[in-house]
C-alpha cells in the first residue's frame, strides 16, 4: 500500500515575498547606493578642493605679511588679507561637508574615552580667543577647574564644543556674556551653553538640525554660515550615545544642551 507523501513543514513556513515587498527592497537598495555615491562624491570634491585652497591660504598669508619684501601699494596687502580670510572660510566649509558626509555614513572611527571637560573647554576657548575678542563678548565657564569628565571621542568632543561655542559667540551682542555650565544628571553630564543673542522662534528649532537649513530670524540669516555646525553636533552626539537639545524664543537668547555619558 502506497504511503502518503510527507510534506516538508519548512515549505509551509516559507513566505514568498510579494511583488510590493520586492519593489520596496529594491528601492531601499537603490537609495542606499545613491547615498553612498553622494558621500563618495562629496569626499572626492572636498579632497580636490583642499589642495588648491591650502596653496591660496599659504601664499596669500605670505603676501599679506610681506615676508619677502614690501608689495608697494598698501591696497595689495589689504587684498591679500581678504584672499587669505576668504580661503580660510571656504576651507572651513569644505571640512564641515566632509565631516557631515562621514557622520551620515555611520562613522566607524569614534573612539570613546574618558575626557576631562576642563581641558576640552579650555582648548576650545583658546582656539576661538581671537574671534571672542573681535566680537567683544565674555565666555564665563561656571565651575572652571572642577568640571566633570565625560565618555566621548576626543576630537569629536572638541568639534561639538567648538561649533556650539562659536555659534554662541557669533550671535551674541557686543558686551554679551556666554555662560557655559556642566552638571551631572542621572549618570549623564549635561553641558549647557547659553548666549544673550536675539534668539529664534521655537518652531524654527527643528530646522536648525537639518544640514544647510537656516531659521527665519536674525540668528541664522544675518550672519555667515552654511548651517552645518548644529547638524554636525547633533550627528556626533548621537554617534557617542548622547543627544543635543535646543531651546530658544525671540528675544530670550539661545540655549544648547549637549548630553553625554558621565565618565
Amino acid at each position: 500500500m502506497a504511503q502518503p507523501a510527507i510534506q516538508d513543514a519548512s515549505q509551509d513556513s516559507a513566505v514568498t515575498p510579494s511583488p510590493a515587498d520586492r519593489r520596496a527592497a529594491a528601492q531601499a537598495r537603490r537609495q542606499l547606493a545613491l547615498e553612498e555615491r553622494k558621500r563618495s562624491f562629496l569626499r572626492m570634491v572636498s579632497h580636490e578642493l583642499r589642495t588648491p585652497l591650502n596653496a591660496v591660504i599659504g601664499f596669500s598669508e605670505i603676501l599679506s605679511q610681506e615676508l619677502y619684501g614690501p608689495l608697494g601699494s598698501p591696497q595689495y596687502r589689504e587684498y591679500a588679507t581678504i584672499v587669505h580670510d576668504s580661503g580660510l572660510k571656504l576651507l572651513k566649509l569644505v571640512n564641515q561637508i566632509v565631516e557631515l558626509a562621514r557622520l551620515e555614513g555611520q562613522a566607524s572611527d569614534i573612539e570613546m574615552t574618558p575626557e576631562a571637560l576642563d581641558e576640552a573647554i579650555e582648548d576650545v576657548v583658546d582656539s576661538l580667543r581671537a574671534e571672542i575678542a573681535r566680537r567683544d563678548v565674555i565666555v564665563h565657564v561656571v565651575g572652571a577647574g572642577a568640571l566633570p569628565s565625560v565618555q566621548a571621542d576626543s576630537r569629536g568632543l572638541r568639534t561639538m564644543l567648538t561649533n556650539l561655542l562659536q555659534n554662541a559667540v557669533t550671535h551674541s551682542p557686543a558686551g554679551g556674556v556666554i555662560h557655559v555650565t556642566a552638571a551631572r544628571v542621572d549618570g549623564e553630564i549635561e553641558i549647557a551653553i547659553r548666549d544673550q543673542g536675539p534668539g529664534v522662534e521655537s518652531a524654527e528649532l527643528p530646522r536648525l538640525l537639518q544640514p544647510f537649513e537656516q531659521g527665519g530670524c536674525a540668528l541664522t540669516r544675518t550672519h555667515e554660515g552654511a548651517g552645518l555646525g548644529l547638524p554636525i553636533v547633533d550627528l556626533l552626539s548621537r554617534a557617542m550615545g548622547g543627544q543635543l537639545k535646543l531651546s530658544s524664543s525671540l528675544g530670550a537668547g539661545f540655549l544648547a544642551r549637549l548630553i553625554l555619558r558621565a565618565a
